[in-house]
C-alpha cells in the first residue's frame, strides 16, 4: 500500500507545476516515502493540462484528472479523494503557497499520533486584508456551529487518514467544512500544525468576494443536512405539530371566550372578526404544511448521488 496520496486542484496554474512536481519530489525521495500525486484540473484555460502530461513522463507517480469545464474546489477534491490510495491523504494547494517541507510532520501526526486529521493553520498569511479579515470571521462562525475548534478551516494543506477522505461528500464550497463533516462521520481525533504559507509566486489568486458568501450559505446548508438530513420528519414534523397545535389552541380559546361571554350576558363579537383568529388560521394551515414537507423529505431521503458527478474529459493513470 502506498504510504501517501498528495492530492492537488488546480486552475490555471501552468507555470507553478514544474516548480511544485520538483519539490514534492524531492521531499518524498529524501523522507524514502511510497507516494503517488494526483492532480484535478478543474477547466483550466491555459496549458496546464498539457503541462501535466509533460511532467508525467517525467514523474511516474503522477496521476491526473481533467474535467471539462470549471467545477470549482470541491469537485476537484471529490474527485482526487475517489482516486486516492494512500494510507495517508494530504492536499495542498498548486499555487506553491503551501510548502510540501511541512508533508514529513503532517504524515507522522496521522501514523504515530493517531489523529483521524490534521489541519494546517496559515498563522502568518501573505493574503490581502480583503481575504484574511472574512476568512477570520467564517472560522469564528463554522467553529461556534460545529463545535469543531480549528484556528483556519480553509486552509489547503491538510492531512487525513484514506478512510475518512472516503467517506466525505463534496460539492458546492464544501471543501471548507472538511473537518466538520469528517467530526460528523465520527473521525473525532481532529488536530492542527501551525504550517508556512508562502506568498504567490505567479498568476493571481482565482477566489472572489463572492466565495464567502456562498460559503456561509453552504456552512447552514451541511449543519442541516448533518443534523436532519437522515430524519426529515424530526425537523419539519416537530415545526408542524407545534405550529398547527399553537393555532387549535388559539382558536379553541377564542371560541371559549365567546360562549363565556355569551353565558355571562357580556359584550362579545364573533371569532372570525378577531384578529387572532386569522393567525391562528395560518398556523394550522403551516403546520399541515410543515407536517406533509416531512413526509416528502422523507421519501425523497435516498440522497441522489447526481451532486458528485462531474464530467471528465481526460486522465492521466
Amino acid at each position: 500500500m502506498l504510504q501517501i496520496s498528495i492530492v492537488v486542484p488546480l486552475y490555471n496554474e501552468a507555470e507553478s507545476l514544474p516548480e511544485l512536481c520538483s519539490w514534492i519530489d524531492r521531499v518524498m525521495q529524501e523522507n524514502q516515502f511510497s507516494y503517488e500525486m494526483i492532480f484535478v484540473n478543474d477547466g483550466s484555460k491555459d496549458d496546464s493540462w498539457q503541462v501535466l502530461q509533460n511532467l508525467s513522463k517525467q514523474y511516474t507517480t503522477i496521476k491526473g484528472i481533467s474535467f471539462t469545464r470549471n467545477y470549482g474546489k470541491s469537485a476537484a477534491l471529490h474527485e482526487g479523494f475517489q482516486k486516492a490510495s494512500g494510507q495517508v491523504v494530504i492536499t495542498m494547494d498548486a499555487d506553491l503557497q503551501d510548502s510540501p517541507d511541512e508533508i514529513p510532520e503532517l504524515y507522522r501526526m496521522i501514523t504515530s499520533d493517531g489523529y483521524d486529521l490534521v489541519s494546517g493553520w496559515k498563522q502568518k498569511r501573505f493574503d490581502p486584508l480583503t481575504k484574511t479579515i472574512p476568512t477570520k470571521l467564517y472560522n469564528a462562525a463554522t467553529r461556534a456551529l460545529s463545535g469543531v475548534y480549528l484556528n483556519d478551516f480553509n486552509c489547503g494543506l491538510k492531512a487525513y487518514k484514506l478512510e475518512v477522505v472516503k467517506t466525505i461528500k463534496l460539492y458546492g464550497e464544501m471543501h471548507r467544512y472538511i473537518p466538520v463533516q469528517a467530526k460528523w462521520n465520527g473521525f473525532t481525533k481532529i488536530g492542527e500544525k501551525v504550517v508556512q504559507h508562502q506568498a504567490r509566486k505567479y498568476g493571481v489568486t482565482k477566489f472572489g468576494l463572492e466565495r464567502f458568501l456562498y460559503g456561509f450559505l453552504d456552512l447552514l446548508s451541511i449543519t442541516f443536512v448533518q443534523t436532519f438530513g437522515k430524519r426529515p420528519m424530526h425537523l419539519f414534523g416537530s415545526l408542524g405539530i407545534l405550529s398547527f397545535f399553537s393555532g387549535t389552541l388559539i382558536t379553541l380559546w377564542l371560541i371559549g371566550v365567546k360562549l363565556y361571554n355569551i353565558a355571562n350576558n357580556f359584550k362579545y363579537r364573533n371569532v372570525t372578526d378577531n384578529p387572532l383568529f386569522f393567525l391562528a388560521l395560518v398556523a394550522i394551515i403551516l403546520g399541515v404544511q410543515l407536517f406533509v414537507a416531512g413526509f416528502l423529505g422523507e421519501l425523497l431521503i435516498t440522497n441522489s448521488d447526481k451532486t458528485t458527478q462531474y464530467q471528465i474529459k481526460e486522465e492521466i493513470a
